[in-house]
């Protein structure tokens, strides 16, 4: 094996401690430059002779990584530490029990983390790049692991000459769809413009030399501009100052700054805009930047922008207050966009120095102003949380527990990523491809391993499933999938199947009553589902076909329960339903009356419509003789007329009941404040009903739709309730529905 020249361990030596140079200010522990130096002894050892494409020594990319680490990222000692071991587990065959033993676990848990995500198979990153955002999240332990992968592609890009070309061009779609995202949302916004300059350097070349050729050839004409526009704001600015010396405030400090837009965003505007370089009107940007105090932040920065926009008029549309309310990033800027002349308009952004500081160098640097330099990396503890919660603006409540995820990230073959909950199968994961896929699976190759349709799946794993035209969902499976989609799929299959098996024991019993003489009609079909004691016909047919009933059992209670030619299945119940008319007829033969006086009335409210005193109501006569009380617009009232019309009876309330009866209301309105409790004084106190479930629920456009059941009288006060809910502003609809 070769080693290094001597020479080159010089220059190697050399290159080192100008990177811990560089990093002392961060002013690290003896004992944790004691560690660092531990580290890049091993690595000199492990990587010993051992050369990047380009054909530099493999060690001058470790220090450049460690060096990006601390002063570009904010990272700490630790991070140094791991961007010197970062892969030296595969790419030198060394254990992370080695690695552990030697740097501790924590050092240990970011390589684990770096790893598995540099494992992940980014080809279709451009059709999920969210997931892959929150996959890196879920995959990792330690942020410093995703934070370690981002100064990787920094330095990859910054040294092309040292990654394959076939890399290069994975590393960049990377960039595009995962790092560029990352940096905007920790507000490492140097280094995502570095980024995103770098990718139109690659993807659009030929336009970035266009652009940047145009943007020099109008260079001098530029700055004319630019001081001309700046001329009456620092004359203001100055008077400003010596009004506050003269107030015994102090003097004013600030200083402008100016800048063109960056070449991506010029380029990104003509696109959207469709528009060549020279009608881009919004190309510069000019900042002010003000000393003060703490405590004058913010007055200080709305002073500035009323002596802007007294000079310039501005865009409302365009005015960005980040300094009341923080991006999630902890970014701090005043911004306002201004009208130069009739074409050009100036972007303006203030702040102050400690608000650009942290502009400039993201999230390290709001924690390193607390004053805690000891624990510079103590910004680590928010990163997930920023990561995840794009609409989160304050580090207050930066302490809290951990990210964690209740959905993992599953790869398909060919790379495309499926999102499922915690706790699915290999079988969620077949439903989730494809319905034929799921109901033919029979195990899976997870990561190359043979494995069942049980396997619990963990984040990241591919999965290749195994499919079988003898296999078929059954029962069972329905206690090894945790998704709605694979379970509704598998008892659809089952209820297909369960039809199947119904149509058959249906042609089954049908050709048996024919040979045993009996009529094939729904009273001997009623009968026998009752007898057996299931829930319809579906199940009687199923039961038979699938043998669980037996047709001896059927023939023998058919046989003793109706004569040999199936003459007393009608007349039975047509005698049953007449003997009921008669008993419950009374001498006007205007139909039966229910209500509080009748006391030898053997009948029950209908729970499928609930009627209630005041409905216009109809009596239907079961098999055994009693009767079911059903509004006329049950929804079943049609089918019973139609099949069962000799069963119907005219009926009438007689006199109001003392007690109370159940119907439902369904609400549709307006998402106001405080809807709900109008709502409920109106039934509650207003109309002094009682509610025995209420169930609210409101979309993201702002309608709600609620569910009452009540307890109530009769129709009258229904309709009377109904009425006063109407009235509640917001309210676009009152029904009284069937439940």
């Amino acid at each position: 094996m070769s080693v290094y020249a001597e020479e080159e361990k010089i220059q190697i030596q050399n290159a080192y401690e100008q990177m811990l140079a560089d990093i002392s200010p961060q002013v690290f522990e003896p004992k944790q430059l004691t560690e660092i130096e531990k580290a890049y002894r091993y690595c000199l050892e492990k990587y010993d002779g051992k050369y990047l494409v380009s054909g530099k020594a493999y060690m001058f990319h470790l220090i450049d990584m460690a060096r990006i680490a601390v002063l570009e990222v904010g990272l700490g000692y630790m991070s140094v530490v791991a961007a010197f071991l970062h892969g030296i587990t595969y790419k030198e065959h060394v254990t992370i029990n080695e690695i552990e033993a030697q740097f501790g676990k924590t050092v240990a848990i970011i390589l684990m983390g770096f790893d598995k995500i540099s494992e992940l198979k980014t080809e279709k990153v451009a059709y999920n790049s969210d997931n892959f955002r929150v996959l890196f999240l879920a995959l990792v332990e330690d942020m410093r692991s995703v934070l370690l992968k981002v100064v990787h592609r920094v330095y990859d890009v910054r040294n092309p000459q040292d990654v394959d070309a076939d890399r290069l061009e994975k590393y960049f779609h990377e960039i595009k769809y995962i790092y560029i995202p990352i940096l905007h949302r920790l507000g490492l916004y140097k280094l995502k413009a570095e980024l995103e300059e770098k990718l139109m350097r690659y993807e659009n070349p030929e336009e970035f030399l266009a652009i940047q050729a145009k943007i020099e050839a109008t260079k001098e004409s530029r700055q004319q501009t630019v001081d001309r526009f700046l001329a009456p704001i620092i004359r203001a600015l100055d008077l400003e100052s010596e009004k506050s010396m003269r107030s015994g405030k102090g003097k004013f400090n600030y200083t402008i700054k100016w800048r063109m837009k960056s070449i991506p965003s010029i380029f990104a505007k003509m696109k959207a805009k469709n528009v060549p370089f020279e009608e881009v009107y919004d190309l510069l940007a000019a900042r002010v930047i003000i000393r003060c105090a703490h405590k004058d932040e913010i007055p200080c920065c709305w002073t500035v922008y009323s002596i802007i926009t007294n000079i310039y008029e501005p865009n409302p549309e365009r005015l960005r207050d980040w300094i009341t309310k923080p991006k999630a990033s902890g970014y701090e800027s005043l911004h306002t966009t201004v009208k130069y002349n009739d074409k050009l308009w100036f972007e303006m952004q203030i702040r102050t120095t400690r608000m650009d500081e942290i502009a400039e160098t993201g999230q390290a640097a709001h924690y390193l102003y607390k004053g805690d330099k000891a624990n510079s990396e103590d910004w680590l503890l928010n990163v997930r949380e920023v990561l995840e919660n794009p609409g989160l603006v304050s580090f207050e409540n930066s302490y809290k527990k951990l990210y964690q995820s209740d959905k993992i990230f599953i790869f398909t073959p060919e790379g495309d990523l499926k999102q499922l909950p915690v706790g699915s199968t290999v079988l969620d994961f077949a439903f989730e491809v494809h319905t034929k896929v799921g109901e033919t699976c029979n195990g899976a190759k997870v990561n190359g391993r043979v494995v069942p349709i049980r396997h619990v799946l963990t984040n990241g794993d591919r999965v290749e499933i195994i499919t079988s035209k003898k296999q078929s969902p059954n029962a069972d499976w329905l206690n090894w999938v945790v998704t709605e989609k694979a379970k509704n799929k598998i008892r659809r299959f089952l209820k297909e199947e369960e039809l199947k098996e119904s149509e058959l024991g249906k042609g089954l019993l049908h050709r048996r009553l024919k040979n045993w003489k009996y009529p094939v009609n729904e009273t001997v079909i009623d009968s026998l589902v009752k007898e057996f004691k299931v829930e319809n016909s579906l199940q009687l047919y199923h039961q038979i076909s699938t043998e669980k009933i037996d047709l001896a059992d059927v023939k023998r209670f058919l046989a003793n329960t109706f004569d040999a030619h199936g003459e007393r299945v009608e007349h039975l119940v047509q005698e049953t339903v007449e003997q009921s008319k008669k008993e419950f007829s009374h001498e006007n033969d205007e139909g039966l009356s229910i209500g509080e006086d009748i006391d030898n009335v053997n009948y029950k409210i209908a729970k499928c419509c609930n009627p209630i005193p005041g409905d216009r109501v109809f009596g239907f006569v079961t098999n055994d003789g009693n009767i079911t009380i059903h509004r006329v617009n049950c929804p079943n009232a049609k089918s019973l007329q139609e099949r069962y019309g000799y069963r119907i009876i005219n009926v009438k309330w007689n006199g109001i009941e003392s007690g109370v009866s159940q119907a439902t209301i369904r609400i549709n309105a307006v998402n106001e404040h405080g809807l709900l409790g109008k709502i409920t004084k109106v039934i509650s106190e207003d109309m002094q009903v009682d509610m025995k479930n209420l169930t609210f629920n409101s979309d993201k456009d702002g309608f709600a739709e609620g569910k009452v059941v009540l307890q109530i009288s009769d129709i009258e006060s229904l309709e009377q309730l109904i009425n006063k809910i109407k009235e509640i502003n917001g309210i676009l609809e009152v029904v009284r529905i069937d439940e």
